[in-house]
């Protein structure tokens, strides 16, 4: 069969894995020659922690009876040889599920309590504390086993009206919203509030996280899964029936929710099988299904190419039988044509881009100290063999020289501490803005907007506002960078030509590029704080909920942006250090080689022996340095993706296994 965006994916994690053993050789290599300072050892930890730890999260969100738990079976769990998400007619996932791996927890499904929600305590906190969940194990030989302890997900309970307003599934407000009463007025709600399946998977070793979210009414009433996970998810997949098209609780959410950008947004019109008419010739047919999309992209406003009929059911059918044909019928694999092409090679790329940058910054650093060292040791062989024949009192004005030139070196520290304090007070003066601190008092600004009114029109203002703020703290962190980059040019141009030094100050750091990461959480959080949200947001339940993702989100940006800012500093500084402990173990190997020369006089020829093989060892590590700079380059620029056939996106469906196919997803 085709590639799937199962084998995507795969290919992008094996090209991590690849990338982070090329990675880790080179910094193997630079610690064992003793060539990693804290700068460079700052970044090997993170960039490699982000080749290997950093999450992919793909959202499929949908109102309840879509088929969204038979397609997330289709896309990612076909190899087992059955369903292992509940798929069945009616209403299956009743509370959000996240199906990822953490090999430091325990195989299995942890599920919170519905309970939870009438405490104060985030979801966020609970994720730390283990004891609030029920456990259960899933074994992972036994496929029909591990489906039925995953059938928890779908289990609900009865509670009172007032007992459904505490957790938040009832609102007088708003009644359409409401889930519908039994015979004794009893609400039905979900018996649990949040559901983690930890499962060695190998698309979810490779980082992959999948969030399933159940309805409108769920997505809704969970603020951390509204405010925290979604504008986070990196992919989200929208689920419309083709037989029901937009409903008012489909557009509700789109408009609510997910209308806002994400790296990638997509729109799947799921059970096309159901259209099949024995009255209709299958051209009819597939002209409904083509009039389905279109009136989908036209009511969501988007590009008809963003929306993708197709039929779940029938895929993961094809998939267990492996039948190419029933797959094609399914229009599955022009789905996942677009999730691969528009999220998998942009992950690649800013991953690409990290570890290329950072090689190319490391190769650069070091061999421009190789540098200063092959230029000290060619001074020390020039001075030795001016002693060759030379008598002990020349050699002893040497002495006296080179300790002469040791003092007067030595004088450069005061210029030095003098030049550290004042980079270490710009560095700070840099941060300040960028602190914890700083962000919550800003943030503050807008929760005052928030609870000085029962109904905070102003709000969406106040967060515009807000954002605006925040990029001027960004614009104020680049200007003092810049500043700081000044200063350290100036000063090492004076270092260099008093005292020698080869200091180089590298490339200015570019932390304007974060106001896109801004820009985006800006655009995902801005509709939350229209007309339409004003009642929600009204709740101090949800409004504290908002504040603490929101500072949550932001503070990732700014953090982000201060470990820029000191990693980039910690390196200009490295290098001072660097230069200063070699000039000193050079004075003191000249002063020692001279003072043997001194006491036997065979001693000068075994002395330039030494020198030069330290040298030749210089040029053979800056060789094997390039050597395994360019493996990374090359293994990090390599496209690790399948080679498909030159097939359209929106895949041409056979109009007779149409026909001869029925049932819902």
């Amino acid at each position: 069969m085709k590639p799937t965006f199962a084998t995507h994916l795969d290919a992008l994690g094996q090209w991590r894995q690849a990338t982070d053993a090329r990675l880790a050789e080179l910094a193997r290599f630079v610690r064992e020659h003793d060539l990693l300072d804290d700068g460079l050892s700052e970044w090997f930890e993170a960039m490699r922690f982000r080749l290997s730890g950093e999450k992919l999260m793909v959202a499929f969100v949908a109102e309840f009876s879509r088929g969204k738990s038979e397609l997330i079976n289709a896309i990612f769990f076909s190899d087992k040889g059955r369903r292992m998400m509940p798929a069945s007619a009616g209403r299956t996932t009743m509370c959000p599920v996240e199906l990822g791996y953490d090999a430091e927890d325990p195989v299995g499904l942890s599920l919170l309590p519905i309970d939870t929600r009438l405490e104060p305590t985030s979801l966020t906190e609970y994720r730390r504390s283990p004891g609030a969940w029920t456990h259960i194990p899933l074994a992972l030989d036994n496929p029909d086993g591990m489906a039925q302890a995953l059938a928890e997900v779908m289990r609900t309970r009865h509670v009172s009206q007032d007992e459904a307003v505490a957790l938040g599934f009832w609102d007088d407000e708003r009644p359409d919203d409401n889930p519908p009463c039994d015979a004794e007025g009893k609400v039905e709600v979900p018996l649990w509030r949040h559901a983690r399946i930890n499962l060695p998977h190998p698309l979810l070793k490779r980082g992959l996280v999948v969030l399933d979210t159940p309805g409108l009414n769920a997505i809704g009433t969970e603020p951390e899964l509204t405010l925290g996970l979604l504008p986070q998810a990196h992919a989200t997949v929208f689920i419309l029936g083709a037989d029901t098209g937009v409903t008012r609780s489909d557009l509700s959410i789109w408009r609510d929710h997910l209308c806002g950008p994400a790296l990638a947004r997509f729109v799947a019109l799921n059970k096309i099988d159901t259209l099949a008419d024995p009255l209709s010739t299958p051209q009819e047919v597939l002209a409904t299904i083509e009039r389905q999309a279109q009136s989908v992209a036209q009511t969501l406003e988007i590009p008809h190419e963003h929306v993708f009929p197709i039929s779940a059911r029938q895929g993961l059918a094809a998939r267990l039988a492996g039948d190419e044909a029933g797959l094609n019928a399914s229009r599955l694999p022009a789905l996942e044509q677009a999730l691969s092409e528009g999220l998998l090679p942009r992950r690649r790329e800013t991953l690409a881009a990290g570890a290329v940058d950072g090689a190319r910054a490391l190769q650069h650093q070091l061999t421009r100290r190789f540098g200063e060292l092959r230029r000290l040791h060619a001074e020390q062989m020039s001075e030795l063999r001016s002693l060759r024949g030379k008598s002990g009192g020349k050699v002893q004005l040497m002495l006296q020289r080179v300790q002469g030139e040791a003092t007067e070196f030595e004088q450069c520290t005061a210029r030095l501490a003098a030049m550290r304090s004042v980079h270490a007070r710009m560095l700070k003066e840099a941060l300040k803005d960028l602190s914890s601190d700083r962000l919550r008092q800003e943030v503050d600004v807008l929760q005052q907007v928030l609870g000085g009114s029962w109904l905070p029109l102003g709000a969406k203002r106040a967060f515009i506002e807000l954002c605006a703020r925040l990029r001027d703290l960004i614009e104020q962190a680049q200007q003092r960078s810049d500043e700081i980059q000044a200063m350290l040019v100036a000063s090492f141009a004076k270092l260099n030509a008093e005292f020698g030094f080869s200091l180089a100050v590298e490339q200015a750091i570019d932390v304007r590029k974060y106001r896109d990461d801004l820009d985006l959480i800006e655009k995902n959080y801005v509709q939350y704080l229209g007309l339409s949200q004003a009642f929600r947001l009204a709740q101090p339940g949800f409004q504290e909920q908002f504040r603490r993702m929101l500072i949550s989100r932001l503070r990732v940006v700014f953090e982000t942006i201060s470990n820029d800012i000191e990693m980039w500093n910690k390196t200009a500084s490295a290098q001072v250090d660097g230069q200063l402990r070699e000039r000193r173990r050079n004075f003191k190997r000249r002063y020692e080689s001279l003072d043997r020369i001194q006491s036997a006089a065979n001693e000068l020829d075994t002395r330039l022996q030494e020198v030069q093989a330290q040298d030749e060892r210089v040029l053979q590590l800056q060789t094997r340095l390039t050597v395994l700079v360019e493996e990374l380059v090359a293994e990090a620029s390599r496209d690790p993706m399948p080679v498909v056939d030159a097939t359209p996106k929106r895949m041409v469906l056979d109009a007779a296994a149409l026909m001869g196919t029925g049932g819902a997803a």
